[in-house]
């Protein structure tokens, strides 16, 4: 939602209660088989997984390349780290909180908030001397991580070990358009669901 703001895209949204399983229902099935949310649609065009609707939206809506580059190399790093993102960084936090908030185990496992931490170290590196992901401008894997980090505090993820990480979230909420509406309100809603499921 933060590359559509970007870009001026206006949304039209439709929630689902996963919970509810209201994202298994025939219509949606119908639109994308793997039942994943987020979904989007773009007239006859479907797309999911968040990291490709992000690199869709900048590429055909952006007024210029700076949210996703269209040098070679620069668009490389942008893809690492959005791969980063999904492969290790929210990998490593689902592995962490996941089997307690879905799977109904009671304690969470210490040894993987360790291998969430080395990977928010592996990210506190490359944020090292620039201001954003990639250089210093905003692209969409700022978009992409910072969405992730926001989350991580309200899971109570302690950040303070990670200094560049904080600096440059700061960064993130004073330059981006829509940053408090979208990110911060989104990551507050999924802390509720997180914090009355699994007492934190």
């Amino acid at each position: 939602m933060l590359t559509a703001k970007a870009v001026g895209v206006n949304l039209n949204l439709k929630e689902y209660d996963l919970f509810k399983g209201e994202h298994m229902n025939p219509e949606f099935i119908a639109l994308n088989p793997q039942h994943t949310v987020p979904t989007l649609v773009d007239g006859d065009f479907v797309l999911w997984e968040s990291r490709p609707i992000c690199s869709y939206l900048a590429s055909k809506f952006g007024k210029d390349d700076t949210l996703y580059p269209s040098d070679l190399r620069k668009r490389a790093e942008v893809d690492k780290l959005n791969y980063f993102d999904q492969g290790t960084l929210f990998h490593r936090f689902g592995e962490y909180v996941f089997p307690v908030l879905f799977r109904g185990e009671k304690t969470f496992d210490e040894e993987k908030l360790k291998k969430l931490h080395e990977a928010l170290g592996w990210l506190n590196t490359f944020l090292s001397g620039h201001d954003f992901a990639v250089g210093n401008n905003i692209t969409i894997a700022d978009h992409v991580l910072s969405a992730t980090v926001e989350t991580f505090l309200e899971a109570n993820i302690d950040l303070k070990s990670h200094p560049n990480v904080v600096s440059w979230l700061k960064r993130c909420k004073a330059k981006m358009p829509g940053y408090e509406e979208i990110n911060i309100a989104g990551a507050k809603d999924w802390g509720k669901m997180f914090k009355s499921r699994c007492n934190k």
